[in-house]
């Protein structure tokens, strides 16, 4: 799969560097966020440093036999709604894994937002795993793992320094991203 991926990402043009450990615990904060085609190729990209990742997902898109194909390549379902706490829900599954790496893309939207969601920093901080941090740069036709970002707990302070970070990468559909 190592190699594939590495064919598909040089024959459409891209180039892909991840350069942070391979943690056996992580979350990838992944954007811009603005088209479907973040996902596969943030899928190709891990698979071509030979990693694997899974990743949240609308529940609505796990219908057969959909659903069984995104499950069997990572995909946890999302649910949204009154009585279900997807952050504690992670929080437990990071606590009770021996190996998990699941991608996340705060801005939850492919749409314009300035609301980013930070889920994402209370899992990091409370089952104490790293988050790295994921750019698809459809500009430079770049996609980066770089970076390795520590939350501190004060969420609206680690968000803007999340926000500030992503601020010179262009996603697919740039008029749909906000880092503000």
């Amino acid at each position: 799969m190592k190699w594939l991926s590495n064919l598909i990402l040089r024959i459409a043009g891209w180039k892909e560097s991840i350069t942070v450990p391979d943690y056996p615990k992580v979350i990838i904060c992944v954007a811009p966020h603005t088209s479907n085609w973040d996902f596969i190729l943030g899928k190709l990209a891990y698979a071509a440093a030979g990693r694997r990742a899974g990743f949240l997902m609308k529940s609505s898109w796990f219908f057969f036999p959909l659903g069984l194909i995104f499950k069997s390549i990572g995909g946890v379902p999302v649910k949204r709604g009154k009585g279900s706490s997807l952050v504690e829900t992670l929080i437990e599954r990071y606590r009770t894994s021996d190996r998990l790496a699941l991608a996340i893309t705060p801005e939850g939207t492919r749409s314009l937002t300035t609301r980013w969601h930070t889920g994402f920093l209370r899992i990091a901080l409370e089952a104490n795993v790293p988050i790295v941090l994921g750019v698809l740069d459809f500009a430079t036709k770049q996609i980066l793992i770089e970076e390795t970002f520590t939350p501190t707990g004060d969420i609206d302070s680690d968000l803007r320094r999340v926000k500030d970070y992503y601020r010179p990468f262009a996603g697919k559909y740039p008029d749909k991203f906000s880092a503000d």
